[in-house]
């Protein structure tokens, strides 16, 4: 666990009610409806932190990670880097910006361009924003191999000559190529081995601790998230039904979705007991969301008014906030 505490200093990423809804159109090209992936969505990242971001697959954690880099152009809303609203920057204003906010994806191989060497994938990012001369870029190129645990030599082999993690780690040095303070990073370890996820884990934190960048880490195992982040955010259906503290949010969840989340995590004690909250039902079509919380379907602690009314987001404590009719006043 990130012992760092959450700050009350001006947040280097201020999200504010983003919202990504992607049209559902019908064979003949009308719009039938909308995805609302993302909806309403705020929180802070201080600098030097890790927000983690957690829910099951499908809820909307990867689409607003890339919403905040307008991967995807977002329907509404406000995303702040450094007090400038991103959203409302022009293509060639957002191009610059993006040095300063990079993505680690799901895939590495995906990100690397199997038929160029380690050594120009690395570079590239450096030549496409006209950063030093050839042998500056080189040397950055090599610098940063060096910081992932690889050595010179790798500069000039190709993707498919690495295992997953150690690409996963190629692409953590891309990433870091044009010195960023923000990394968006998008389930960086969930298709790595638990050994080799704890060496990325590692690294980043190391990475973090010596260059004292930013994370937004998405994820949806509970385990990893705790032990790299400082604040935490849960997420269904396209809302966030709860954000807070991680030390917080583990020793006292809010939400009845929270709860069954983290009861579902594995503790490392085969007497240990834990009484689970399991949950019936499957997640309802984002396409067709239910009336009132979203989570009523699914919550066994469901009342009249949450079929009805859409719970407000509420404070119940400075730091920890909450989206359900449990805490209504």
């Amino acid at each position: 666990m990130n012992s760092k505490s959450l700050d009350e200093s001006k947040p280097l990423l201020q999200v504010s009610n983003l919202n990504k809804h992607f049209p559902v159109r019908s064979s003949f090209g009308r719009t039938k409806g909308q995805v609302k992936a993302v909806n309403g969505v705020s929180f802070d990242i201080h600098q030097g932190q890790t927000f983690g971001l957690v829910g099951e697959s499908g809820c909307g954690k990867s689409t607003l990670g890339r919403s905040i880099l307008r991967l995807v152009e977002p329907t509404s809303g406000a995303a702040f880097y450094e007090g400038t609203d991103i959203l409302g920057l022009s293509k060639k204003e957002l191009r610059s910006y993006r040095q300063h906010m990079q993505m680690v994806f799901q895939d590495p191989y995906t990100s690397l361009d199997p038929r160029k060497r380690i050594g120009y994938s690395i570079e590239e990012p450096l030549l496409i924003h006209k950063k030093g001369n050839k042998r500056d870029r080189t040397e950055t190129a090599m610098s940063l191999l060096r910081k992932v645990g690889f050595s010179e030599e790798h500069y000039e082999r190709f993707p498919h000559e690495f295992s997953g993690g150690q690409r996963q780690r190629l692409g953590i040095a891309k990433a870091l190529a044009l010195g960023p303070k923000l990394i968006i990073c998008d389930e960086p370890v969930s298709a790595l081995d638990v050994s080799i996820q704890s060496q990325v884990i590692n690294l980043l934190e190391e990475v973090q601790e010596e260059l004292g960048i930013s994370y937004l880490f998405i994820a949806h195992d509970l385990s990893v998230v705790r032990h790299i982040a400082d604040g935490i955010g849960v997420m269904y259906l396209g809302e966030m039904v709860e954000q807070g503290p991680a030390e917080a949010l583990f020793a006292e969840p809010l939400h009845p979705y929270t709860k069954s989340l983290l009861s579902a995590v594995p503790i490392p004690n085969p007497r240990a007991k834990r009484e689970r909250v399991v949950l019936s039902g499957e997640i309802p079509s984002p396409l067709h969301p239910p009336a009132g919380c979203v989570f009523h379907t699914r919550c066994p602690y469901v009342m009249e008014t949450c079929r009805q009314v859409v719970p407000q987001k509420r404070f119940v404590a400075p730091d920890r906030e909450v989206q359900c009719h449990l805490y209504d006043e």
